[in-house]
């Protein structure tokens, strides 16, 4: 059996033509592994299916939704986890569990090889390879994206001569990742404009709605349950008084906050 790279899958332009690169390139076999941690969109199912359709020997599904609920985003409500006590963290907490769950894949699988579709230009490169130095530092890291410069447009190219089944004519100006606890809505045009961010960063109805606006938010007042229930272990009530785990919770709040702007934040990061 040929050696065998463990990726980071998302169902993407990126990591669906490093499949098919991967094995044209470097004659290994590729396992797929797509993490739910609730970003909605396409069903997992046809994630997974659309990565065997790309070339991967397997593919693989793993539901951490409940995992990242109840281990990552409440122990950060209960630190009050922010980037410069202001920004939420949405990606950062997720990559630990997404580099957990690739490394069990690695030693369920066989691979000696895990691989991300990250570019140069943001953080999650860091994220990524330092959680692997830390699990598993046996394993190699491939970062096709990054290490050969993939542009959008070779990406593409690659993906029409190969006939990768993904559709890519329509371009969305914003990166945007999405769990159980937030959205990042990021301007692509920022990942190529250095470290430097724009100074003003105001509200753009070009965003799909997430949260409403002042204007046009509810006027009720919403009352709901933030805190956290210390008599059952982080689970807190419900508007009518039954514990709701979680992962049901933070996607109930978010679905009646964001009928008016509350958990919206706009913040010109620095980084």
């Amino acid at each position: 059996m040929s050696e065998r790279v463990i990726l980071a899958y998302s169902g993407g332009l990126d990591t669906s033509v490093a499949i098919s690169w991967i094995g044209k390139e470097t004659g290994r076999e590729v396992v797929a592994v797509a993490i739910d941690l609730g970003q909605g969109g396409e069903d997992m199912e046809v994630v997974r299916q659309r990565a065997l359709d790309c070339g991967a020997v397997e593919a693989v599904v793993v539901d951490a939704r409940d995992e990242f609920a109840e281990g990552y985003c409440l122990p950060t409500i209960m630190s009050n986890g922010l980037y410069m006590d202001r920004y939420p963290l949405v990606s950062a907490i997720s990559r630990p569990l997404i580099v957990k769950h690739l490394v069990a894949a690695a030693r369920q699988h066989g691979g000696s090889i895990v691989a991300h579709g990250c570019t140069g230009k943001g953080n999650d490169q860091v994220r990524f390879e330092v959680g692997f130095a830390s699990l598993a530092p046996d394993l190699e890291v491939l970062a096709p994206v990054r290490d050969y410069a993939w542009t959008r447009e070779r990406a593409i190219a690659f993906a029409e001569e190969n006939a990768i089944p993904i559709n890519v004519t329509k371009r969305s100006p914003f990166s945007i990742d999405q769990n159980v606890w937030a959205v990042r809505w990021k301007p692509v045009s920022w990942n190529t404009c250095g470290m430097r961010r724009p100074k003003t960063c105001t509200p753009t109805p070009k965003i799909p709605p997430s949260t409403g606006t002042p204007r046009r938010g509810d006027r009720r007042v919403r009352a709901r349950c933030a805190g956290l229930d210390r008599r059952q272990a982080g689970h807190c009530p419900a508007s009518h008084r039954r514990a709701e785990p979680p992962r049901r919770r933070a996607g109930c709040r978010a679905a009646r906050c964001g009928r008016g702007p509350a958990g919206r934040h706009q913040e010109p990061r620095n980084i």
